[in-house]
């Protein structure tokens, strides 16, 4: 785990348990190698408001932001995802890694309503590992918004 993420997880004082697996591709692979259900497979997204001014989104893992309704709750009429250097530049994370425990810069956090009352695994800033924590616990150390702020993971294509 990044030295960064656990040092941030010790300070903040949030119990946690750290989970190694190999490579995965998706979300339900992540899920399966860590022996949670999908939803508690959280994605940290890195949003951009304005130039240099980023927000940590918390989607449960069978998720989507919905735009519309993170812009309303931003109060802001346009938002959008940072390429990938650009996320690096802002978080010091990968993709895939994020998490905002020892982040570059303690950017805001919102996360979806549905992580409330959950054990959940967040990234830890290298990839094969996650962090499972109690989201309240996670969400209080981060002073996080928490709003409906997702949509439901559009279906994939049909199977052969």
């Amino acid at each position: 785990m990044s030295g960064t993420a656990l040092a941030a997880l010790a300070s903040a004082d949030i119990p946690h348990r750290v989970l190694r697996h190999g490579p995965v591709r998706s979300v339900a692979e992540a899920a399966d190698a860590l022996g949670v259900e999908v939803p508690d497979v959280v994605k940290t997204l890195v949003v951009r408001r304005a130039e240099q001014d980023y927000v940590f989104v918390l989607v449960p893992g069978d998720r989507v932001i919905s735009w519309p309704k993170l812009r309303s709750l931003l109060g802001v009429n346009r938002l959008s995802l940072p390429g990938a250097d650009e996320a690096r530049s802002a978080t010091g994370y990968e993709r895939g890694t994020i998490t905002p425990f020892g982040s570059r810069t303690a950017w805001p956090v919102v996360a979806d309503e549905r992580i409330r009352g959950r054990t959940i695994t967040l990234g830890t800033g290298e990839h094969g590992s996650a962090v499972a924590l109690d989201a309240d616990a996670a969400l209080d150390a981060l002073d996080g918004t928490v709003a409906d702020v997702s949509d439901p993971e559009p279906p994939g294509p049909p199977g052969p």
